[in-house]
């Protein structure tokens, strides 16, 4: 009888890939080491976005990429440092959406703003949850500078939306809060859902435009700017239906009374008195004008 040579390890390999010709399958490519790292990060983003990060683990990530465990660990020391990576890229995509060309009224570029924020924060929501609540066994000192990283580029973003060339301390702290507000807002969103999505998104912009307001009235500088701001604005916009709902409160019976005493100051101030209750009624009178305009 004839002897048998057992195939050699080519011919194995070109069996199988004619295998999978005839079954009409493509043979798999082999990843460089530069797409093996991108698909980990990718991949682990992914997971990370479903689930707290304490959740996740390397063999949730390796199987989720089709790879095995030692191979995850060939690329990244462990878990943490993946995490911290796929936060990095989170925290690109996430800064780049507070990107916006400077055309159009202030409220509407804002609005469109928020938009993509909030679509973010849905898509990334628990683990991005668990990491702004503090509440993650991931967070660290790295994690933490990576959100701080996206706070302050998204602080520059709305300043360069303002274009004002040097903006007070005020305005600065301003924004910077209306940042939180709007984090902590989002997050408390994803807790229960209740409101919709778009009406979140256009309350925002408005509590926005309300601060800059209070700050303007703070500041003489900041309130030629905010005329101008207003200037621009249309009446279907964040700010125009922000002031047909300001205009609604003058017919609430009292309102405009107590306005005028608060406005009017001191009681034994006469002249004062007389100027903050025509300030008062001229400010009722151009608020109940912007609400029929728009009417």
């Amino acid at each position: 009888m004839a002897s048998r040579t057992p195939p050699s390890t080519a011919d194995r390999a070109a069996r199988t890939s004619a295998s999978a010709r005839a079954a009409g399958e493509k043979p798999r490519r082999r990843l460089s080491v530069d797409e093996r790292r991108e698909q980990l990060i990718a991949v682990a983003l992914e997971l990370f976005s479903r689930r707290p990060p304490e959740e996740v683990s390397i063999d949730d990530i390796a199987a989720a990429a089709g790879a095995s465990r030692p191979l995850v660990y060939h690329y990244f020391p462990g878990k943490q440092a993946l995490y911290e990576e796929s936060l990095r890229r989170a925290g690109q995509e996430l800064s780049a959406r507070f990107e916006e060309p400077l055309v159009g009224p202030l409220s509407e570029r804002l609005h469109r703003v928020m938009g993509r924020y909030l679509d973010f924060v849905q898509s990334h929501g628990p683990g991005f949850a668990a990491l702004l609540r503090g509440g993650s066994v991931a967070a660290s000192a790295d994690t933490t500078a990576v959100i701080d990283e996206v706070r302050r580029a998204a602080q520059e973003q709305i300043l360069t939306h303002l274009a004002i060339p040097a903006p007070s301390i005020g305005l600065r702290l301003t924004v910077r809060a209306w940042i939180a507000n709007a984090e902590i807002t989002s997050l408390e969103w994803l807790a229960d859902r209740s409101v919709p999505l778009e009406e979140l998104q256009l309350h925002l912009v408005q509590e926005f435009v309300a601060a800059l307001t209070l700050t303007a009235a703070r500041e003489p500088a900041l309130a030629g700017e905010l005329a101008s701001f207003l200037a621009d604005e249309h009446p279907d916009g964040p700010t125009g239906r922000l002031v047909r709902d300001l205009a609604g409160l003058f017919a609430v019976p009292g309102i405009v009374e107590a306005v005028t005493v608060l406005a009017a100051g001191g009681p034994d101030d006469g002249a004062t008195q007389a100027a903050g209750a025509a300030q008062a009624a001229g400010a009722a009178q151009a608020a109940e004008a912007a609400g029929a305009a728009a009417e």
